[in-house]
């Protein structure tokens, strides 16, 4: 029996790595002006225009009567608490915030407190935050680039508190970031496609054509959800212009890495740590909570338009959608309680300042699409997910985080994995939770980086 498991085993492994290696394949050649806006091809404005958010009243007036006119809600089940989603008897608690207590002229001041533009970029506007740090005159501190960019449910709302983390120099430290934070195309104040085929590499063309109209042609990036895989892209499509990624959702998508995570069941030393074996395993327990999570996934990559007619046309149906995610995916043993701890790591402001970027733009429906451009035969196609990214990364692992793989299966995408650190806290939207710990692992990263490219930049003076 036992030599009859290890021939098992080594044909497996035989398996893996026949699968996992096919050569150093070719990447996608995507056309980099490709036209997303209505109508046909126009002449592009390049201009870079101020932005404020500034919601009519009547926007809001309409708003508070849909909220008034919300109906009675069906009781939860008893002892449920929001293992069946969001829990009605805690809800009401909020719809009678967001209508009484919540206040939108100071938080739409709040969101204005960064300078945002909009500019055009392949026939869509995008709106994004653009936050240079305060140098004095004669200081030695050099300025980085960041692109910075969310997922869903989120939106810029995230960014909020790491902004001022990130441009504020520290003593020890030589260099201060610059800050780039868009929305992405068809999130917030975007605009979304109007035809099909905007998926997250597409996306990833118009982040950086956003950033080579400001004049960006090297820069660093830092992104979760969505973000993770538009940043992640980056260094596939234009590795010479990213000089670092660093992610807080990092993922490995191959048939190898699967093989070797059920080899793992078996023998987990050669997958990972006895520290991390809990992150992982027993896979059933893992696979059970990523499906209990993912049943939005399913919808939105098939009906997001359906979806979005609902949530579009109620306050309440929305903020139900959205905000339940900020409760299982910040720590999945929330949803136990009764309130699902969701003013654990957030404010009840905060939660619908976020909700409130999708409804006063009527974005839900475009922002649901990506799903559907992304998870479709033409962009499983081009693979992008699965090619080796040997521009410098760092992966940031947050304990309550959706999904976790560990550092061995990482490595064989992430190929210069300089920093891996496992955070003593939080969950799947780390900027918005935990943004000291994110600043801090990013700030580290870059660090190193930087020392790595000065020392390899003295050693090539010294061979001259």
């Amino acid at each position: 029996m036992l030599k009859l498991g290890a021939l098992s085993l080594l044909l497996i492994v035989g398996l893996v790595k026949y699968i996992g290696y096919k050569g150093e394949p070719e990447v996608p050649n995507l056309p980099g002006d490709q036209y997303w806006g209505p109508g046909k091809p126009t002449k592009i404005d390049e201009s870079i225009r101020p932005f404020k958010i500034d919601i009519p009243k009547e926007v809001i007036d309409d708003l508070n009567k849909r909220l008034e006119r919300t109906r009675s809600l069906r009781k939860p089940l008893e002892g449920a608490g929001w293992t069946y989603g969001m829990n009605s008897d805690y809800f009401k608690t909020v719809l009678e915030y967001w209508r009484t207590k919540y206040d939108w002229s100071k938080r739409q001041a709040l969101l204005n407190k960064y300078p945002q533009f909009k500019t055009n970029i392949q026939g869509l506007d995008i709106h994004y935050y653009h936050v240079k740090p305060s140098i004095p005159k004669g200081s030695s501190v050099r300025v980085l680039p960041l692109l910075l960019v969310h997922g869903w449910p989120g939106s810029i709302v995230e960014f909020q508190k790491i902004i001022p983390l990130l441009m504020t120099p520290r003593s020890n430290q030589d260099f201060v970031f610059e800050v780039i934070a868009p929305s992405l195309p068809g999130y917030g104040f975007s605009d979304g496609a109007t035809r099909p085929g905007l998926g997250n590499p597409q996306v990833t063309v118009l982040m950086k054509n956003l950033m080579t109209r400001l004049g960006f042609e090297q820069f660093y990036t830092q992104g979760g959800d969505w973000g993770s895989i538009v940043t992640a892209n980056m260094g596939v499509l234009y590795p010479k212009s990213v000089s670092g990624i660093h992610l807080n959702f990092c993922l490995q998508n191959s048939p190898s890495s699967t093989l070797w995570s059920f080899i793992g069941a078996y023998i987990p030393s050669l997958v990972i740590s006895d520290e991390h074996w809990s992150k992982m395993y027993p896979l059933s327990h893992h696979y059970s909570r990523l499906l209990e999570e993912t049943g939005y996934m399913h919808i939105q990559a098939t009906k997001p338009d359906t979806i979005g007619i609902a949530l579009s046309d109620s306050p309440a149906g929305l903020a139900a959608y959205i905000l339940e995610k900020f409760s299982t995916w910040t720590n999945p043993e929330y949803r136990f309680s009764q309130d699902g701890k969701l003013l654990e790591k957030f404010t009840m402001d905060e939660l619908l300042d976020n909700v409130m970027v999708y409804w006063v733009t009527n974005s839900i429906t475009t922002s649901m699409r990506l799903y559907a451009e992304s998870l479709n035969s033409a962009t499983r196609s081009l693979k992008l997910d699965v090619f080796p990214i040997k521009t410098p990364t760092a992966c940031a692992m947050f304990p309550n985080e959706i999904s976790y793989q560990s550092e061995s299966l990482l490595r064989s995408r992430y190929t210069n994995l300089i920093q891996v650190n496992h955070m003593p806290r939080g969950g799947h939207f780390a900027a918005f939770e935990e943004p000291r710990l994110l600043a801090d692992d990013l700030w580290s990263f870059v660090s190193k980086v930087e020392k790595k490219k000065q020392n390899e930049k003295t050693a090539k003076s010294s061979e001259l």
